[in-house]
């Protein structure tokens, strides 16, 4: 039976415009995002099994092309709209902390780092750059290495803060195959950008590490 032969009040389109977004499960969002199932199977069925098959929303949205069209009834149309959709929550985040909302909430900055994470399979490192009320400047891709190592130069990093003329910084990177503990040479890297970065007034405000919907602090554990 198709979604169309529910009750109305079980539809979850029908749902989402009465209740609003958040009382809709996982599968019942996605089936939405879909819009139709496949032979044999409603978009909410379909749905599920996407849910079943990657085991979270965050590796679904992480997963390749090819991984995600192993799901029958997914492939790149899917996959493409998918993307989208990510790239222009990320986009919002973005732009309501450039238009002056302050990065004060460690919270939010998890979330706005979670939404650029999520889909890197690489190391990636990079810099917030932030104003004297620590409003987002730019957030700036400085390195990218393998999934085990990033070469970071401190003096880029000084560059890009004075280009950008930068009063503090908040740094981030990701363990894509890890955990967020930060290892020995991530704690000996901040404290060399911390030095390089006073000799010309920037503050690091935080470092964080993140990994899947993980996001370890430095400030919040005493890492600064």
């Amino acid at each position: 039976m198709g979604i169309s032969d529910w009750p109305a009040h079980e539809r979850p389109r029908e749902r989402l415009i009465s209740e609003g977004a958040a009382a809709l499960s996982d599968a019942e969002l996605l089936a939405i995002f879909l819009r139709i199932g496949v032979k044999g199977k409603s978009a909410v069925e379909l749905a599920r099994d996407m849910v079943a098959h990657f085991g979270s929303l965050h590796a679904l949205f992480g997963a390749s092309l090819i991984d995600f069209s192993k799901v029958h009834g997914l492939g790149a149309a899917k996959f493409a709209q998918l993307q989208a959709v990510i790239e222009l929550a990320r986009r919002a985040v973005e732009e309501q902390l450039e238009a002056g909302n302050q990065l004060n909430s460690p919270q939010a900055v998890k979330h706005y780092l979670r939404l650029i994470f999520g889909s890197k399979t690489h190391e990636s490192f990079l810099v917030l750059f932030l104003d004297v009320k620590n409003r987002l400047i730019a957030t700036k891709e400085m390195f990218r290495g393998t999934l085990t190592h990033t070469s970071v130069y401190p003096r880029e990093v000084v560059k890009e803060a004075l280009a950008c003329n930068a009063a503090s910084v908040m740094l981030a990177h990701n363990h894509p195959s890890g955990t967020p503990d930060p290892s020995e040479s991530d704690l000996l890297l901040t404290r060399a950008l911390s030095l390089a970065l006073a000799l010309v007034d920037v503050r690091i405000l935080d470092h964080f590490v993140v990994a899947g919907h993980h996001v370890h602090s430095f400030a919040e554990h005493g890492q600064l």
